[in-house]
């Protein structure tokens, strides 16, 4: 959790973010906020030109904005020129509001099994419950009701929100997410069907997330039949995602909400999945694709390019089918005015 907001000066917040100072380098700012909302305590950003009635109106004590921007007459005095305002907020966000420092120990309602291994600084809130042989590192960091299974590993410096669960053959690297709810290494959706119904697979797979994996709230990564489901290195989950059995994701992927990977996909590097998007299973997503919101992929997906829509289809394509669709509707007053003039008015 944040702690309360840390007062720094202009000139404090252009050294954090390499950025050049114009105005009062002594003005404390205390909150961040909107153009439109902002007061004279308040830093905020000018993103685009298109925002510059806001600027030009705004009460902000000082303003992250672009060099294109910086002598406009009107607006806040104290500016601060970088060239990504939105990057440098994100700095400032980090100084401003520190997360609070985690207090080592184990809550006595905390349950712990045989042979668990803990390293220095661990945190271990209330009614935790690690499994036989469970190994943590450095300055873990485990929220209420965490439940991790026999032999699940975590690496250093993660951090695993309340009731977040991770099943056998669960590996995390260094300084891991796993945001509320969160359940990773599950059984997966395996069934062999016959005239007696639905037979479950054995999942006997691991789930192997690499150093700065991102697993979104209430969001589910499976484990592997017989081979390991794999998260690369950077990859970012958002909540209520669903990575099926198998499935490998590359590294620095962005999935947004509400996303499903169906088993056995392969997932290149620096991916991005726009939310409630579909990827069928054993198809390849190239490196640096961008899949659409709402889009359903069903074949694989070439490297670097953009596929939108239902099924999926490289983006070109599909603006030129769905503005032939819009179309329609007047080819068929045209059609059905030509119909009634041929049959004399009666159709």
């Amino acid at each position: 959790m944040p702690r309360a907001p840390v007062t720094l000066t202009s000139r404090a917040v252009a050294e954090l973010v390499g950025g050049r100072l114009i105005g009062d380098g002594a003005l404390a700012l205390s909150a961040v906020g909107p153009l439109e909302e902002a007061d004279g305590a308040t830093l905020s950003l000018l993103t685009s030109t298109r925002y510059l009635p806001e600027f030009r109106a705004s009460g902000a004590g000082a303003v992250l904005l672009k060099a294109e921007s910086e002598a406009e007459p009107a607006g806040p005095a104290v500016r601060i020129v970088v060239a990504d305002p939105h990057g440098a907020m994100a700095r400032v966000l980090a100084g401003m509001f520190p997360a609070s420092a985690a207090v080592p120990g184990v809550h006595p309602t905390a349950i712990l099994g045989r042979g668990v291994r803990l390293g220095e600084g661990v945190s271990i809130a209330a009614a935790a419950v690690l499994g036989d042989e469970v190994i943590l590192g450095d300055r873990v960091r485990l929220g209420p009701g965490v439940v991790l299974e026999r032999g699940v590993t975590v690496g250093d410096d993660c951090e695993l929100q309340a009731h977040s669960v991770c099943h056998r053959g669960t590996r995390l690297g260094r300084r891991c997410m796993l945001k509320a709810g969160a359940v990773v290494g599950g059984p997966g959706f395996g069934y062999i069907s016959g005239p007696d119904g639905h037979r479950r697979i054995p999942h006997v797979g691991g789930c192997v997330l690499g150093d700065d994996v991102e697993i979104g709230a209430n969001s589910c990564v499976d484990r592997g039949s017989i081979d390991d489901t794999v998260i690369g290195a950077g990859t970012k989950l958002d909540n209520h995602v669903h990575i099926g059995h198998n499935a490998r994701l590359g590294t620095g992927c962005l999935i947004m909400g509400g996303c499903v990977v169906a088993g056995s996909a392969d997932i290149g590097n620096g991916v991005i999945v726009a939310g409630h998007s579909a990827i069928a299973g054993h198809i390849r997503v190239g490196d640096r694709a961008r899949i659409g919101a709402k889009s359903g992929v069903i074949s694989s997906v070439p490297a670097g390019i953009d596929w939108t829509g239902y099924p999926a289809r490289p983006h070109r394509e599909f603006l030129r089918a769905q503005a032939a669709t819009y179309r329609l509707a007047k080819i068929i007053d045209d059609l059905e005015a030509l119909v009634r003039e041929r049959s004399g008015g009666d159709a």
